[in-house]
């Protein structure tokens, strides 16, 4: 085959995997054979360069930086759409419409059918006119003033689903497609996170995003950035598509341009309403951003009966959901102390109305993002509010600061107990060398003797998920701190029930109910008592691991932070937070207080064995960063010298008879720091201490048959709750994830089972149901 027959019958099969994965949402192939086929267009057309077209798929990286956009005139105006925001706009359109038609009842044709409608989600994005000539797109404009827009043909090209070469056959000689031109949430939030790790300018929501990206001079820019199309109509055309709205989009799509997943049909005013209201609810779950619903009269002769106002046509209406974004005044910025000790700003607001919902308040994060934001008192800000999703200030209207606007302050003592207020520090060890950060958090350094932090840190102690301890809601807990009846949680366990009965919505029965369940919850595994405890960063998972990888509170009180980094999922951020919580004075008295009242923790025991199987004198090594060495210096190093020891005291002749020069002069320079030979020693007597012995075999880890392995949980199970399934699973010491991937070891597959278990029979994975499942369980000794 010659080199261009090969490239012909590369683009159009490529052209078609685009067809399927961007219109049709039905990819032919995964990703990696997807890339191997262009790549090897890529390639032909590098040795070929006579025969590069601009149709071509690999045409859409962009091209030399504009020095300004040209003007494009529309043939055909762009208008805008008229408004409604009430139920009653809507049915007044609709009595329009009637009137417009001249029908003889309210909403009816003259045999008798509703109005029939188009219904698609409004894009919060840019519109945007493509020009296809014999199939080939020629031009691509803005919407600019209606009548004027910018040329963006460049920019366009570069669009992933926007097809360069229309599909099929049949369109007309001239067709100009328009359509909006948007960033998915989850590529906005992508393109941010990549903008502020690089120290660029982030943007306020999606649509910014995306009409920024849309008009760079420079279009490698926009080829970089996460743009999608999605096609509402037609302009200009030189021949007909379709008697309809609906059967236009269809055709649109058959020629390879994708339009909405969500258009529908609706029969009268009633359908269209019900539409609205039905995809109101799911907004939140699309993966685009929409500000509403356009309606549109379904057939094309019934438009142009009705046709146009001096500004927009009298067919087709956008229903607007009420404002996620508003304009609204910072009154105040104070600041919260949460059961950690994070000291956390949150903006008082001039009251606005958000999504329906009136907002005073709005989440500033932490002190990074004010200085981000530039948020001062007095500031106007728009402020977000998508959801249930806590309102967050977005962006501050720096026009309207006024001259008596105040920058916000972090506070030197806690509003609540006036401890000094520190701000973390991050230790990160590189090259030999700890190297100490600020982080973005401010602590109130009172601990347990700040009542903010007492009553949030018992919150969550009672809590279903930590000790479990019912009949004590936020209320009580509030009222037992503040008559002085309990000043840690260990004094949980000597309320009395005189202290208690006279308490505000406390009697007979739920006084007794609440020290029976005090009582109760004295016998709770070691997992959920260190997660009870609230330490920083510690979570369930977290605390299940240490629970299970260390097997007692002695030796978890007592890890290094360079042993717990040994454990999975366990950096060194986060083993500080753990060695720094249990480091502190005041919580070693309140554990011991706990341990004193009658606590019994359960499931105490040995070191796991698959802790032990992860713990050698070359990973000791490696935890050191020493410059130049890696795990296979490490394991020369051990496997010449034997011992700690022996590796500190060895000169450079003998350390360079087991490395080579650089990495030997590496580790001769880095042990003469007496703080690292301590360092060093202290690591090594911890993990003597918790029982290991050197040895350079691969160890196992015996009594956990499952150790490595990944299991995934999914579906309904009948017999046991999915918690049960998961601490079982732990138990014999495997990890249980979320999501199914090609390292996946078995899926246990419960009734309803969806997606999880397609993806798993997709890659031939082990699955089980239930009743296999239980099966298992009970073959290593564990009953339902």
């Amino acid at each position: 085959m010659t080199a261009e027959n090969r490239i012909h019958q590369l683009r159009a099969e490529l052209d078609q995997h685009n067809y399927r994965y961007y219109v049709l949402d039905e990819p032919s192939v995964p990703d990696a054979e997807y890339d191997r086929l262009f790549n090897a267009l890529k390639a032909l057309e590098a040795e070929n360069p006579h025969l590069v077209t601009p149709d071509s798929p690999t045409q859409r990286v962009g091209g030399t930086a504009l020095a300004a956009f040209d003007q494009v005139r529309h043939a055909v105006p762009m208008l805008s759409l008229g408004n409604a925001f009430e139920e009653a706009d809507l049915r007044e359109f609709g009595r329009r419409v009637t009137e417009g038609l001249d029908l003889p009842s309210a909403d009816l044709l003259d045999d008798g059918a509703a109005v029939d409608y188009s219904c698609e989600p409004k894009l919060d994005g840019l519109a945007v006119s493509l020009l296809y000539r014999d199939g080939q797109l020629v031009q691509g404009a803005t919407r600019g003033d209606g009548t004027t827009g910018e040329d963006i043909s460049t920019n366009v090209r570069t669009i992933r689903n926007v097809p360069l070469k229309l599909q099929g056959s049949g369109w007309p000689d001239e067709l100009e497609v328009r359509g909006e031109v948007f960033m998915s949430k989850a590529g906005f939030e992508r393109l941010n996170a990549a903008q502020a790790e690089a120290g660029g300018k982030t943007f306020a929501n999606p649509r910014n995003a995306a009409a920024g990206s849309l008009r760079q001079l420079d279009s490698k820019i926009t080829a970089n950035r996460p743009l999608e199309f999605c096609c509402y109509g037609v302009g200009q055309t030189s021949a007909p598509v379709a008697s309809s709205h609906i059967d236009t989009l269809e055709q649109l799509k058959a020629w390879g341009l994708p339009i909405s997943r969500e258009l529908r049909h609706a029969a009268g005013i009633e359908e269209c309403l019900a539409y609205y209201h039905d995809i109101g609810e799911r907004r939140n779950a699309l993966p685009y951003e929409i500000d509403g619903v356009v309606f549109k009269v379904n057939s094309l002769a019934s438009q142009r009966e009705l046709g146009f106002r001096a500004r927009e046509p009298r067919w087709a209406i956008a229903h607007k959901f009420p404002a996620m974004e508003e304009l609204t005044e910072v009154l105040d910025v104070e600041f919260q102390v949460g059961r950690t000790g994070a000291v956390t700003p949150v903006a008082r607001l001039r009251p606005v109305k958000v999504a329906g919902v009136t907002v005073s308040n709005a989440t500033l994060h932490n002190m990074d993002e004010i200085a981000r934001l530039d948020v001062h008192v007095g500031d106007t800000v728009i402020i977000r509010r998508a959801g249930d999703v806590i309102p967050q200030v977005m962006q501050v209207v720096l026009d309207r600061r006024p001259t008596d606007a105040r920058a916000v302050l972090i506070p030197s003592q806690c509003p609540v107990c006036g401890s000094p207020v520190e701000r973390t520090q991050l230790v990160k060890r590189s090259k030999g060398k700890a190297t100490v950060s600020e982080g973005a958090v401010y602590r109130c350094v009172g601990r347990l003797s700040c009542a903010a932090q007492l009553k949030q840190a018992i919150i969550h102690y009672v809590s279903r998920r930590a000790m479990d301890i019912d009949g004590i809601g936020e209320k009580s807990v509030e009222q037992l701190v503040d008559e002085g009846l309990i000043r840690s949680p260990a004094d949980l366990y000597t309320l009395t029930y005189e202290q208690i009965v006279g308490l505000e919505g406390f009697a007979d029965v739920s006084s007794n109910k609440l020290l029976d369940a005090i009582k109760a919850s004295q016998r709770p595994t070691l997992a959920r008592f260190i997660y009870a405890l609230g330490i920083p960063d510690v979570g369930e998972e977290t605390a299940k691991v240490l629970a299970r990888s260390l097997g007692s509170l002695a030796r978890v009180q007592a890890a290094l932070p360079q042993v717990l980094t040994y454990l999975p999922d366990i950096g060194l951020e986060v083993a500080h937070e753990i060695h720094n919580f249990f480091e502190a004075e005041h919580n070693r008295e309140v554990i011991a207080q706990l341990l004193d009242s009658g606590m019994h923790l359960q499931e105490e025991g040995e070191l796991a064995a698959e802790f032990a199987a992860s713990t050698t004198l070359a990973g000791l090594i490696g935890k050191l960063d020493i410059p130049s060495v890696g795990p296979t210096g490490a394991d020369k190093l051990v496997a010449k010298l034997g011992s700690l020891e022996a590796i500190i005291a060895a000169d450079g002749i003998d350390l360079r008879q087991a490395l080579s020069a650089k990495p030997a002069d590496a580790v001769r320079t880095f042990f003469q720091s007496e703080e690292n030979q301590q360092l060093a020693y202290a690591i090594e007597a911890q993990l003597l201490d918790f029982g290991m012995h050197w040895s350079s075999e691969k160890k196992t880890a015996e009594g956990l048959p499952l150790a490595g392995q990944t299991w995934v949980l999914t579906g309904s199970l009948e017999r046991m709750s999915r918690d049960i399934a998961k601490e079982h699973l732990e138990g014999l010491g495997a990890k249980v994830a979320g999501s199914v991937s090609s390292k996946t070891h078995c899926v246990v597959a419960g009734p309803g089972a969806g997606s999880k278990l397609t993806k798993a029979n997709e890659l031939g994975l082990k699955v089980l149901d239930e009743d296999q499942f239980i099966g298992f369980l009970a073959g290593h000794g564990m009953g339902v």
